[in-house]
């Protein structure tokens, strides 16, 4: 009985003990994770690192992630570049990739969307097609009133009095230029030099100028010129007008014109009325021309040469195609004539050879006061022989001219050659008469 009760005493011990063990393996199995965790992180990054990956991946995926980002921090810091330049790397990656996803999303469904757009596009241009060609016609109404206003108002150049009559005895038509008013200004000052150039057309034979007025608007000008001319003839003419700003320096602008057709005119008594000019015409310079000339002066004994060399390319003056060249020389003063002299005629030639020689006496004292002029003539048997051409040097002339000129007096005793373009007699004469600025 005391065997069988200390037999029992020892199992109950026992199995106390066995569930005291039980308990005790468990609790240390719940509590031996806690130091792992607690120590590894800091003596073994490595086995930390190992026993997370095992228990990420038995878990929950967020912990995946969480892990992925602590990882990628962690290799951040061990790497040697700085924190804003893998921001910047990464920004740009960004955008690169924005851009291909943009371009292959335009590239599969742009495609089906552009013949929708192409076709509303078309209508739309149809539509501002026809928009625009009445908006251009009503634009073009525009355009052609604001052009006439601008003809109006171009048109306002001035106008012209003047008078006209026939002398029946000796066959004469009478030409005054009387006076302009409200000319329109051509220079920069708000002025102009006004003079009046009178031709009949269509052969322009005779020229005809008044003096310059300077810097005149409303000029008085009460000068007379004749032509003499058949009242047979007469009727087939047409007289021309034309009003011009006088420029040294450059090519005389036309401010107007007036052209009266002789046959509308009634001759039998003499008239007088102002016109209101028109815009003429820019004409080209016809080529007249070229002369070739050499100037010697000798100072000590007030010496002047003047030789005629040749010319080339002279106007066509004869019927047949050519001319009678021969070269007129004045020496003056002040308008008024020294001294002149002549070549020889050279028979039927455009291009003419002269080499002739003629002296003129100028003291040192006047030679800067002298004017050297050269005039080519066409000569005629039977009627008045007509100027091809004119130029001229010395006090007043400008461009080829004072070049020659200061050439010559910057070199004494040598002569000094230099070829000149001839121009119209009335464009040099004008220039003659005009006083230097």
């Amino acid at each position: 009985m005391n065997d069988c009760t200390d037999y029992s005493d020892v199992l109950t011990a026992d199995m106390r003990s066995g569930s005291v063990g039980v308990r005790a393996r468990r609790a240390a199995e719940s509590s031996e994770p806690e130091p792992e965790e607690a120590t590894e992180p800091v003596h073994h990054e490595h086995s930390h690192t190992e026993h997370h990956e095992h228990s990420h991946s038995e878990h929950h995926p967020g912990h995946d992630y969480n892990h992925m980002k602590e990882k990628f921090m962690n290799e951040l810091g061990h790497l040697p570049i700085p924190m804003w330049a893998v921001g910047a790397i990464v920004v740009v990656v960004l955008a690169l990739v924005a851009c291909c996803i943009f371009c292959i999303f335009k590239k599969c469904f742009g495609k089906k969307k552009k013949p929708k757009k192409v076709r509303e596009r078309k209508t739309g241009r149809r539509r501002k097609e026809k928009e625009g060609e009445g908006e251009a016609g009503d634009k073009e109404g525009e355009v052609k009133k604001e052009g006439e206003e601008e003809e109006k108002e171009q048109e306002k150049l001035g106008k012209l009095e003047f008078s006209l009559d026939y002398n029946f005895t000796d066959a004469q038509l009478i030409v005054g230029i009387l006076q302009a008013q409200d000319l329109a200004a051509m220079d920069m000052g708000g002025t102009s030099d006004p003079y009046v150039k009178v031709f009949l057309l269509p052969d322009k034979k005779k020229k005809y100028e008044t003096k310059v007025q300077r810097k005149n608007l409303c000029p008085v000008f009460n000068e007379t010129f004749i032509f003499k001319i058949p009242y047979a003839e007469l009727g087939g003419k047409t007289l021309v007008l034309q009003v011009f700003d006088f420029d040294r320096f450059s090519k005389h602008d036309m401010i107007g014109e007036i052209k009266i057709p002789m046959n509308s005119v009634d001759l039998g008594q003499p008239m007088q009325q102002w016109r209101d000019l028109e815009s003429g015409e820019k004409e080209e310079q016809e080529k007249l021309g070229d002369i070739c000339i050499s100037l010697r002066y000798v100072p000590t004994a007030g010496k002047l040469t003047v030789n005629i060399m040749e010319a080339k390319n002279l106007k066509k003056m004869d019927v047949g195609g050519l001319s009678d060249p021969y070269v007129k020389i004045v020496l003056q003063q002040n308008g008024k004539r020294i001294k002149k002299k002549k070549t020889t005629v050279k028979k039927n030639t455009l291009n003419p050879y002269f080499n002739e020689s003629f002296s003129f006496e100028v003291p040192f004292e006047q030679i800067q006061k002298v004017q050297v002029v050269i005039t080519v003539f066409d000569y005629d048997k039977l009627g008045s022989n007509d100027p091809i051409g004119k130029t001229f040097m010395g006090y007043g002339a400008t461009g080829v001219g004072l070049r020659h000129w200061s050439d010559m007096l910057a070199n004494p005793r040598r002569p000094v050659a230099q070829w000149h373009t001839l121009l119209p007699e009335e464009e040099v004469d004008a220039a003659l008469k005009a006083k230097p600025r």
